[in-house]
């Protein structure tokens, strides 16, 4: 089951909610009960050592890196 964070439009306390499916329009704020949840953008984290994922970057897309690691730097 995923884990959902929300904004509660009424009240604007944070919430976050692990929901058996998809469909959220039903889920109600824990703090006040409304019905009036905005869905946030939730960050994920990936499980492995800071060297795979600089690895991973910078083999994707022909060696382009995505930036915000060593690959943008000259000589990677």
């Amino acid at each position: 089951m995923p884990i959902y964070e929300f904004q509660c439009r009424k009240c604007g306390q944070e919430s976050e909610m692990l929901l058996p499916t998809t469909d959220w329009s039903q889920a109600r704020c824990p703090h006040c009960g409304a019905g009036a949840l905005e869905k946030k953008l939730s960050v994920f984290a990936t499980s492995g050592s800071e060297n795979d994922a600089a690895e991973s970057c910078c083999m994707a897309e022909g060696g382009g890196g995505c930036g915000s690691c060593c690959c943008s730097t000259a000589g990677h």
